[in-house]
């Protein structure tokens, strides 16, 4: 997405902006201060790309995580959608809320939506319905303690903060480059961090071309790259080249040139026709593919407030898959005992450079962790100005438990100081589940007691269920006392989803 806007457009924003700093000083800290969030759940990202995700339009409901506010007994929350959510989802999200009677949190909920399916982002969508604008207006009850949260933001969701007239809570599109896959190699530099040798600003197929020829000059017994786009998402930007059967001999670089369009693209739908007119519109980087017998994909989440302060809030250990183990499956947390302080303050060392250029809000920095015999080597791989794949489910633990994250050991911790543990999943899919409608998953999990217990506060949470009937497809969020009751408790849950679909595995 482009996130280029005239300039009398950013001086208004930075206007609305500034309202931020004083609103998350006197209000975002006080449970019982009114407020109003506005969550918009748009993926304003490159939708041939994301296109390539099974029921990627059921990813808005990701951020119905943040109905869990609702806990807050004077917050309201304004929730907006591409198509209606349909009401047992809202029921179930309600019924999760510690300490609230879901009708009372059902009260302070307003549900927007644009009856609109169509493969554009929901920000889009609304900038394009005036009237729908004008009701969501309307619905605020006090603009100067409202804030709009999102996943991304690109100058449509700075278009809509000022038609809403209210700040939001994310980078402003002028500095988002620094989160593309070509800005975060320029800023690990800055941050002396350890990275993948390669090459970044890529412009067309000849930059990637000599790019590789390059990295191979510098590592002879390199045997593989990897070629992304600078806006890829979930890895579906992501291709592998091969350097296997390059001659010993001769001119390595003319048979670079010619393997180029037999890149391994990690959606079995890209062509190298579309992925050179994707690198044309958006460049693209090479880095040298990372090899080891032990190799981990931990990430660090950081939290950069409204006045710039700096917090760790959690590591993870992601699950990877596709051809190439690039693709976003789900995660652990937290991330190794081995490593995750590492990662966490490798991640803080990010976050205070960008944070000192002005970016706001949540990110993501993600690692390759390979196991030498001196111990982990640690090379980042990208900065995620937005909120990732591990928000939702880290905002759902946080909620439901109402704890809190403890920096000095990395661990989660309940009102009784116990700590918790999770594994998480966006892609549990099977055919068999295809036809389940939400009611039917809710059964399902009433009859095996698959629910969060807030006694013992471990258990298991569904999301992204609107996507289970056409696709076959779930996340689930389990939350145990130690990591392998929390391994236990997806067994199971997959266990019962393959026992009543009569799913083989």
């Amino acid at each position: 997405m482009g996130t280029s806007g005239n300039g009398d457009e950013a001086a208004a924003f930075r206007v609305i902006q500034d309202r931020l700093g004083p609103m998350y000083r006197d209000i975002f800290f006080d449970d019982n201060a009114p407020r109003t969030v506005v969550v918009l759940p748009s993926l304003s990202l490159d939708q041939e790309v994301l296109a390539k995700i099974s029921g990627v339009h059921h990813y808005e409901e990701r951020m119905l995580c943040l109905l869990l506010l609702l806990r807050l007994p004077r917050t309201e929350v304004i929730f907006l959608t591409s198509k209606p959510v349909p009401e047992t989802i809202i029921d179930y999200y309600l019924h999760l809320l510690p300490g609230i009677p879901a009708q009372h949190a059902r009260r302070r909920l307003k549900l927007f939506s644009c009856h609109d399916g169509s493969a554009i982002p929901l920000t889009e969508k609304l900038l394009e319905r005036p009237r729908l604008l004008e009701r969501i207006r309307q619905a605020i009850s006090d603009p100067d303690r409202t804030h709009m949260t999102c996943f991304n933001v690109t100058v449509r969701e700075r278009q809509l903060a000022l038609a809403l007239d209210i700040p939001l809570y994310g980078c402003d599109p002028d500095l988002i480059d620094l989160g593309s896959k070509s800005g975060s190699r320029k800023t690990f530099r800055a941050a002396g961090i350890q990275l993948p040798d390669g090459a970044e600003d890529l412009r067309d197929a000849q930059d990637v071309s000599d790019a590789l020829a390059a990295l191979k000059g510098r590592l002879p017994e390199l045997e593989r790259a990897v070629v992304k786009l600078n806006e890829g998402f979930s890895g579906e930007g992501n291709a592998v080249f091969d350097f296997r059967g390059a001659p010993e001999t001769g001119s390595v670089r003319q048979w670079v040139d010619d393997q180029v369009p037999s890149l391994r693209f990690e959606s079995p739908e890209m062509t190298w026709e579309l992925y050179q007119e994707k690198l044309k519109a958006m460049q693209g980087i090479v880095e040298a593919f990372v090899d080891g017998r032990e190799k981990r994909s931990p990430s660090a989440q950081i939290r950069i407030d409204p006045l710039g302060g700096v917090q760790a809030i959690s590591t993870h250990d992601q699950v990877l898959g596709g051809p190439n183990a690039k693709i976003f499956l789900g995660s652990r947390f937290p991330a190794d005992a081995a490593y995750r302080l590492e990662i966490q303050d490798l991640g803080m060392r990010v976050g205070e450079i960008i944070a000192a250029k002005g970016v706001r809000g949540r990110i993501g920095v993600d690692f390759i962790s390979v196991r030498r015999a001196s111990g982990w080597q640690h090379l980042a791989i990208e900065v995620n100005l937005r909120k990732g794949g591990t928000t939702h489910t880290f905002d759902m633990l946080h909620f439901l438990t109402d704890g809190r994250y403890d920096p000095e050991r990395g661990l989660f911790l309940t009102q009784q100081d116990q700590p918790r543990y999770y594994t998480a999943s966006d892609n549990l899919e099977a055919e068999a589940y295809r036809g389940l409608t939400p009611s039917d998953l809710i059964d399902i999990a009433a009859l095996n007691r698959l629910h969060f217990h807030q006694t013992t506060q471990e258990g298991v949470a569904f999301h992204l269920v609107g996507a289970l009937s056409e696709f076959g497809k779930l996340g689930i969020l389990c939350i145990g006392q130690t990591p392998e009751r929390a391994e236990e408790l997806r067994r199971r849950t997959i266990d019962v989803l393959n026992k009543e679909t009569g799913n083989a595995g």
